[in-house]
């Protein structure tokens, strides 16, 4: 399927690795994102995160101000937080009229219960209220390691039934992925999801250079898998946990083995080292020869 035309450059293959990123924020970058942001691309899509702890408003307003920097905003809907019918579509029909925005991404979310009417992802695309929005793209999660709660053939099928849903509902689907060390897992995966018949673009979620004791409390909270020897291809040393790692060789290993196979790809960094630290990564990637 296609992508609406919020999307142009989806046809046209990356000239490198880092053309077409995406960047993820939480309504506590505001500032961080203003003085990123004459670094980054214009309509580069940023995700706006549905943390605890954060309030309507703030999330509401963070999206303001990436839609106001040039940036295409992407809110991010966590469907076991919203406690009603009422909170969901408040919080769409705000960030529609205030942000303009046109793609949002959705997940079940953290909490093992539901704070409302909504038990998962499916849930809250099933209302109709997106489409009737005039929401164009629906970001869905892929896990190129596996899923905690699911068999490796349960996310298979969880992904094709969204993304039916989601064509059904004349939007269109887009699978942004967790984040990895390892490019091999990330390769199969990819493999594996255009074998099954899922055409979806793909996002592949990449670290930004970060402290190497921020990245591993972020692996272990997201069950990234951090072996020795995956870490060792990444550039870590479980023996020196001191200093920063970049993903020079992650991007490096999936620049050299992507093709026609693996679909329609770019990639989507977790600034786990903060955003500017990611953003002059980027450039500086961007640049080499």
């Amino acid at each position: 399927m296609s992508l609406p035309s919020i999307h142009p450059n989806w046809d046209l293959p990356p000239k490198g690795m880092t053309d077409g990123y995406s960047l993820e924020i939480t309504a506590r970058d505001m500032e961080a994102l203003v003085e990123a942001a004459p670094a980054i691309a214009g309509e580069t899509p940023v995700a706006v995160t549905f943390l605890p702890g954060e309030s309507l408003e703030a999330r509401i307003a963070a999206t303001k101000v990436v839609r106001d920097l040039g940036f295409e905003p992407m809110p991010h809907f966590s469907a076991r937080r919203l406690e009603s019918g009422d909170d969901f579509e408040g919080y769409l029909e705000a960030v529609v009229q205030q942000a303009g925005v046109r793609r949002c991404f959705v997940i079940a979310g953290d909490p093992a219960e539901a704070a409302g009417p909504y038990g998962d992802s499916m849930a809250l695309i099933s209302t109709g209220a997106f489409e009737r929005a005039g929401i164009q793209a629906i970001g869905i999660g892929g896990h190129p390691e596996g899923h905690p709660n699911m068999s490796r053939e349960q996310t298979f099928a969880v992904l094709t039934e969204k993304c039916a849903e989601i064509a059904s509902r004349k939007m269109a689907p887009l699978i942004v992925t967790q984040f990895s060390f390892d490019a091999a897992p990330i390769l199969q995966w990819l493999a594996e999801l255009r074998a099954r018949g899922i055409d979806a673009p793909v996002r592949i979620g990449v670290p930004g250079p970060a402290g190497i004791k921020t990245l591993m409390r972020f692996a272990a909270r997201c069950g990234v898998g951090a072996s020795t020897s995956v870490l060792a291809k990444y550039g870590i040393s479980i023996t020196k946990l001191i200093g920063t790692a970049g993903p020079d060789k992650l991007v490096d290993a999936l620049g050299k083995a992507l093709g026609p196979q693996h679909g329609k790809v770019r990639l989507h960094f977790y600034p786990f080292g903060g955003l500017t630290r990611t953003v002059e990564w980027i450039n500086n990637y961007k640049a080499r020869p």
